[in-house]
């Protein structure tokens, strides 16, 4: 069923294969690519990323490999498996696995974190939420509604308000009880707050500098709609504590399939997970092949 849900929602956002085999089977004149350029860049696919696909489609085309639509869409999809990476994920080889999630407000960071949670409980891992965001007055009080939504336990901080010291304890609090997994939400934040900034480089610094051995995984929410200000969110977040994978969301309200290949393509970070709604169920884990295959069938 989500699957499904995902392909009606990806069906939007088709790339214009139509008008690709038109100008590939037209000699490749110039005002035909330049036609394809603005099409692709309508369909949310961003200018770097859609001077790859045409560079490489007039190659294609000028060497007589395109020379059906059947054709086109097999050299299509083999261009944009070049361009997307494929998604990484946590390695649960050593535990506890700590997920750190980090986000601008709005972003949908404490909704991602129900959905990862829900998912890897649903494998029959035992979660722990860590409840760093103490700068915002209502986050404990969110955060704990969705631990108890998904089944999961919280570690919500008494006194402590520093956020490093939160995660340090939410993290012993996973060691001494044996949890799989703990996933940290830290503050929302503006990428250009250099001070709230430095609140993210401190938990990680101070998880690393405490338990060596640990086993973090960095975790970016974006949300689908930022566009070209999603490099920048990446850019300062990498900085801060090193950007492993990215957590888009609201793809379901944009239908941008496009957005989705220039973030993978401009960010050099993978997507790894796809928020599809407001439910905690509402999650894709992100996988190359169907994606491809469900913006240029038909």
């Amino acid at each position: 069923m989500l699957f499904n849900k995902i392909k009606n929602i990806l069906k939007k956002a088709n790339l214009p294969v139509g008008l690709l085999f038109e100008t590939a089977l037209k000699g490749g004149k110039e005002d035909f690519y330049n036609i394809l350029e603005e099409t692709l860049i309508l369909s949310d696919v961003g200018i770097q990323t859609t001077g790859k696909i045409i560079k490489e489609l007039k190659r294609r085309a000028k060497n007589g490999i395109i020379t059906e639509e059947l054709i086109l869409r097999t050299e299509l999809a083999d261009i944009l498996s070049s361009i997307l990476n494929a998604g990484v994920y946590p390695n649960f080889q050593k535990k506890p696995v700590v997920i750190m999630v980090s986000g601008i407000n709005g972003a949908g960071k404490t909704t991602s974190i129900a959905k990862l949670a829900h998912y890897y409980s649903g494998q029959g891992m035992k979660i722990l939420l860590g409840a760093c965001d103490t700068f915002r007055a209502a986050a404990d009080e969110q955060l704990s509604v969705w631990a108890s939504r998904t089944g999961c336990s919280i570690f919500l901080p008494e006194e402590q308000k520093d956020p490093a010291a939160v995660a340090y304890l939410a993290y012993k609090k996973a060691l001494d009880e044996n949890f799989d997994m703990l996933i940290i939400d830290t503050a929302g934040r503006m990428h250009t707050n250099k001070n709230l900034m430095g609140e993210i480089e401190k938990i990680f610094s101070v998880l690393r500098g405490k338990f060596p051995d640990i086993n973090i995984f960095s975790l970016l929410v974006l949300d689908s709609n930022t566009g070209r200000n999603a490099l920048s969110q990446t850019k300062q977040f990498s900085a801060a504590a090193k950007t492993d994978a990215i957590f888009l969301t609201k793809i379901d309200g944009t239908a941008k399939g496009g957005a989705t290949i220039t973030i993978a393509d401009e960010m050099s970070v993978p997507i790894s997970y796809i928020g599809v709604g407001e439910n905690f169920d509402d999650m894709w884990i992100f996988n190359k092949q169907d994606f491809i295959k469900s913006i240029i069938e038909d």
